[in-house]
């Protein structure tokens, strides 16, 4: 399992739906990019923007939920791609022990970015599904988004199948 950083969520026309960028935290720098629904890029790039909704979205929701329940949300785990639909697990500790539940990745990582929790994707799915961005030390977010919209010009849905 390698801990993942959230890169961003992006929109690339003429591609077929937002993307989210996760990005290894060790030297080798593996980004994966999931393709995700319009609602869920929504919810997560509100979050990132500090931009407050007037009323609670799902996801604010379930992480109200899970800190009232004191219930603490220990991480979110990229587990496989089948099918060229990646899966994902939400990790919660409660007072009954920890209990794992099976989600979208768009879903897990909108309420990890929402609780402060980490993100990891199993090493199989890196490797089915990580792409290579060349990046110098000290590249900004900016230059490993440009090399990365590089990519996506040539890219769909079909390339992360197995």
């Amino acid at each position: 399992m390698i801990e993942m950083e959230l890169v961003g969520v992006r929109v690339e026309l003429p591609g077929p739906a937002p993307i989210i960028l996760l990005r290894e935290n060790n030297e080798r720098g593996l980004v994966l990019p999931i393709f995700i629904g319009n609602a869920e890029a929504n919810a997560i790039d509100l979050y990132l923007r500090n931009d407050t909704p007037p009323r609670p979205m799902t996801h604010d929701l379930f992480a109200t939920a899970l800190k009232e329940m004191n219930a603490s949300l220990t991480k979110v785990v990229v587990t496989e791609i089948a099918d060229k639909t990646f899966y994902a697990e939400i990790h919660v500790e409660t007072t009954e022990g920890t209990k794992t539940i099976n989600s979208r990745p768009s879903d897990a990582i909108a309420l990890a970015v929402r609780m402060s929790s980490p993100i990891y994707a199993e090493e199989e799915v890196l490797a089915s599904a990580g792409h290579e961005i060349h990046e110098e030390n000290n590249d900004s977010e900016e230059d490993v988004l440009s090399e990365f919209r590089d990519f996506l010009d040539d890219v769909s849905p079909e390339d992360f199948s197995s």
